[in-house]
């Protein structure tokens, strides 16, 4: 089981070594159906998520994109392949979500995402009060509300 903390759980015991969590990652898909499965050669595993299976867990600006490191150590810019956009967690928050790899995708870490607050702007999106950051010339929503709630 992957809990939303990112941390990986066998048999009700909490996976600590990183590497092995890193390489089981590598054979970690979601299919069609929404399902996680751990997929090898000759087995394939459903596993169970809670909310999304990586998270997010550094960011940097560099010139004119953002670039982020997973808790997988998976490292990427978002740009229109890992393209933010915000989805609603299990308990009906909505939240921001980056697609990585494999129909797979992150939430940012709760520190990853105040400093990226920190730097955001604001803009009026449809009804919408959007804040969010650039990243590759492209909008990246960090959060919005009703703009008559306001």
């Amino acid at each position: 089981m992957i809990a939303t903390d990112g941390s990986w759980w066998h048999e009700g015991q909490r996976m600590t070594r990183q590497r092995l969590v890193q390489l089981l990652s590598t054979v970690l898909w979601r299919g069609n159906d929404g399902d996680y499965f751990l997929v090898t050669p000759v087995e394939k595993w459903r596993i169970q998520v809670e909310d999304l299976p990586f998270l997010i867990i550094d960011a940097t600006h560099c010139d004119t994109h953002w670039e982020v490191t997973t808790n997988m150590a998976d490292r990427f810019c978002l740009e229109a392949d890992h393209r933010v956009r915000l989805s609603k967690t299990p308990n009906g928050d909505w939240l921001p979500e980056v697609p990585v790899r494999f129909g797979l995708a992150a939430r940012f870490h709760r520190n990853v995402f105040y400093r990226l607050v920190a730097q955001a702007e604001q803009r009026e999106e449809g009804g919408w009060m959007e804040l969010g950051i650039t990243s590759d010339g492209l909008w990246h929503p960090l959060g919005r509300v009703e703009k008559n709630t306001l």
